[in-house]
């Protein structure tokens, strides 16, 4: 077995699982604030340095390198995750499978490059597109030990290497901006701090893993992982298909306004979503054995989830000029029209990746297939009608369109069909919707009177989250009594 001296450990069968989520989650949660505050800090300078069309090249370059690394491993990392026996017997396949994979898809990248950049409106982006290229190599390298970290919850150990990877890329970045490097100087920050992660994730893994290659293994890895990143192909495509016909149709100043919109917008799912999902998978399946417990474990993850999502949206969709014009600057205000429709997108993309994890733990890789094809079918016209129509405002509205009147009842339809009813989703999520709504009508109304940015959105924030607490504080009473159902029993 092509494996170092030190085993593959399992999680600690001691802790209940209770304590090992909570354990990971802090953790996570920690890790995901922190680099979210440094990557806001590090965005703000960078917006002030750099333009809406150097922001609009490194677009291109990104919405390369997620594409690629959608597909990057085929999926079968997620097998590390929710294997239920020895993961020492596939972790070498895994390895070859995902290195091998993200080496021919730099090959790839390298090649066609000139030809994507151009279809984007950008072919100057090209020299970039190829540099970023370089992180799927790291990306690859790295599946097998982060899969690892993940499974034994060990978040405390992904959190150096993440802040590590955001210290490094941010420095690098802001120094190649100052020093006039462009949207290079994002790319050559991406790398480096990919390149620093990867070398403490290795180090930080619970094991050092050699690549092997066992073909009865690879068969079936390949058959659980193929369609989930084939369904990972198809996220990728739906959160990016937006950024490709904004710069193929508006062109890459448009589409750097966009991708501040976007990001901007992402700050609830980064900060509340990526330590959930971090560790809701290997949460989920380590409850396949107790129906009713699984169920219930979702349910209220979502309501708790959304407890704490929806209020931010909601107050950054309502508050989206003031706050792009007091962070960003008056010439980025552009990106306002776009934020205030992708901020309440953002409430569907955090609900929708914990039913994600939730189907690839109960082994639903082909419905998710299904369900993010039928997004993308829906998603490329009506994306298209609204640029056109109305620019990078008509793209925002066109996406949460979508999310509401198509994805979201499919979603429910997959969810019925393991057991979970609409009732029970929607009790755990009326009371947090209906004070979320009270929340961001308070502070549409302070905007109202207000006109400066600084009172506005203080006393907006201010008075809109103390509505919600309010109306939130028979759910918000349970905090302390709360016992997730997390274990069978």
């Amino acid at each position: 077995m092509n494996l170092s001296s030190r085993p593959l450990p399992e999680t600690d069968p001691n802790p209940s699982l209770l304590h090992q989520v909570a354990f990971g989650l802090r953790w996570s949660f920690f890790s995901t604030v922190i680099g979210r505050a440094g990557s806001l800090l590090a965005g703000i300078v960078l917006a002030r340095l750099l333009t809406p069309r150097e922001f609009g090249m490194f677009a291109v370059a990104m919405v390369a390198f997620l594409g690629l690394t959608s597909f990057n491993e085929l999926g079968v990392s997620l097998a590390i995750v929710r294997w239920p026996g020895d993961v020492a017997r596939i972790a070498p396949t895994v390895t070859t499978l995902a290195i091998g994979a993200s080496a021919l898809l730099f090959a790839g990248c390298f090649v066609g490059a000139p030809w994507f950049a151009s279809a984007l409106g950008a072919p100057a982006a090209t020299g970039v597109v190829r540099l970023m290229g370089v992180a799927v190599l790291i990306d690859g390298i790295t599946a097998v030990p982060a899969s690892l970290l993940q499974r034994t919850f060990r978040q405390d150990r992904r959190t150096i290497a993440d802040l590590a990877n955001l210290a490094v890329g941010g420095l690098v970045s802001i120094a190649l901006a100052a020093y006039g490097f462009g949207a290079w100087s994002l790319a050559w920050g991406r790398i480096a701090g990919n390149s620093t992660s990867a070398v403490l994730l290795i180090l930080l893994s619970p094991a050092r893993t050699l690549p092997g290659f066992d073909a009865k293994e690879a068969r079936e890895l390949l058959a659980f992982g193929l369609p989930l990143a084939g369904a990972s192909l198809l996220v990728f495509a739906v959160l990016n298909t937006d950024y490709i016909i904004v710069g193929g149709l508006l062109g890459p100043v448009a589409l750097g306004f966009y991708l501040l919109a976007f990001n901007v917008s992402s700050w609830p799912v980064n900060i509340f979503s990526t330590p959930v999902r971090n560790v809701s998978l290997a949460g989920f399946s380590r409850l396949l054995g107790d129906q009713a417990a699984l169920q219930s474990s979702f349910c209220r993850s979502l309501g708790w989830l959304m407890a704490v999502t929806l209020p931010v949206c909601v107050l950054l969709a309502v508050l989206a000029t003031p706050l792009v014009r007091l962070i960003y600057g008056a010439k980025w205000v552009p990106a306002a029209a776009a934020l205030t429709f992708l901020a309440i997108l953002a409430a569907f993309r955090v609900a929708l990746e914990l039913a994600y994890d939730f189907l690839v733990a109960v082994g639903k890789s082909r419905a998710l297939l299904w369900l993010q094809g039928l997004w993308l079918l829906a998603l490329i016209p009506t994306l298209a009608t609204g640029a056109r129509l109305a620019g990078i405002r008509g793209v925002g509205a066109g996406h949460l369109a979508v999310a509401l009147l198509v994805v979201t009842p499919a979603a429910l339809w997959q969810l019925r069909r393991q057991g979970i009813t609409g009732w029970e989703l929607a009790r755990n999520l009326a009371r947090p919707t209906l004070a979320a709504a009270l929340a961001g009508l308070t502070a549409a109304a302070v905007q109202a009177v207000v006109r400066s940015d600084v009172p506005d959105l203080a006393l907006a924030g201010f008075l809109g989250g103390a509505v919600y607490a309010i109306a939130m504080r028979p759910m918000l009473s349970r905090l302390t009594t709360l016992r997730p159902q997390l274990e069978p029993g």
